[in-house]
């Protein structure tokens, strides 16, 4: 009985020794994607004004890394991506529109589909304000109102 108890606890420490192993060597191999930053946050943004971001992204896998079509919470944002595999160590830009005519405060997300072994899905965020552009006025000039002389001698 101790023999079998014995061959199974070798059986199981075998099998979950093998089992790490594997994992370690499909998480070394294989295309893997990391951007410089995730969020950006635009501040004030002139109404109608530029909504353009570009998130640089490096491959830092052993594999060429294939971008499927990125989603953006909103159709008020638009991003545009490489098609074409990106080689390891290769950088390359998502970048990414706000549409600047709807005022007021703002946060979306973009999320990046790719064949990365780790972090398959990474979620890039904008945040931000859209206000009016601020009026230019020309300065007046003050007018001074003539006083009335003292025609009163003494």
């Amino acid at each position: 009985m101790k023999k079998y108890a014995l061959l199974l606890i070798l059986s199981v420490t075998a099998f979950m020794v093998s089992a790490q192993v594997a994992e370690q060597q499909a998480t070394t191999n294989g295309p893997e994607i990391t951007f410089e930053k995730t969020t950006h946050e635009y501040g004030p943004i002139f109404y109608r004004g530029d909504g353009a971001y570009e998130f640089v992204f490096t491959n830092t896998g052993t594999e060429p890394l294939i971008l499927n079509q990125p989603r953006s919470s909103c159709g008020c944002t638009v991003p545009s991506w490489p098609r074409k595999p990106i080689l390891p160590g290769e950088q390359e830009k998502i970048k990414v529109t706000y549409n600047t005519a709807i005022r007021g405060r703002f946060q979306k997300t973009i999320t990046v589909m790719s064949n990365a072994v780790k972090n398959k899905h990474v979620v890039l965020t904008i945040k931000g304000e859209v206000v009016d552009k601020p009026v230019e006025t020309l300065p007046e000039k003050e007018t001074a109102i003539p006083t009335k002389p003292n025609l009163k001698e003494n």
